[in-house]
């Protein structure tokens, strides 16, 4: 295999299935932000070679990035739109890098899924994502 090619893709324990359906952002329950995201993160969290937190909290970053820019300019919102959906492409390449496991692509492709031209439908997400990564850094493999 020259140096260009890719090799095989690592292999990892299979990771322990991930529970999405509490994730609700249309109507918020007043466990998301604490017990759900709690118990997400743990989730994610078991697989001890398969998420990196740099990256995990690249992806949390780009969302506070587009938090920022939707208050900076909130007539823009339909604009940013197709833009904060194409993190599911970005989560994907990690995937082929291994740099994120399956759970983490499927944890972002469905909270992106629930964000739509409701602007509160973002901001739930960003939410989301700060109390997941809070408890994340608790329950990150050292």
């Amino acid at each position: 295999m020259s140096e260009y090619q890719r090799s095989a893709p690592r292999e990892y324990a299979p990771s322990i299935p991930l529970n999405l359906k509490p994730i609700q952002f249309a109507e918020i329950k007043s466990d998301l932000f604490d017990e759900v995201a709690r118990e997400t993160a743990e989730c994610i969290a078991q697989n001890k070679k398969g998420n990196k937190s740099t990256q995990l909290r690249k992806y949390y970053d780009e969302i506070c990035m587009w938090d920022q820019k939707i208050k900076q300019n909130p007539n823009n919102y339909a604009e940013y739109l197709p833009l904060i959906k194409m993190l599911n492409a970005k989560v994907a390449y990690a995937k082929g890098r291994d740099l994120v496991d399956q759970n983490f692509v499927d944890l972002m492709r469905y909270c992106l899924n629930q964000v739509t031209a409701d602007k509160k439908t973002f901001e739930t997400c960003k939410r989301f994502f700060e109390a997941f990564m809070g408890f994340y850094k608790m329950y990150q493999p050292k």
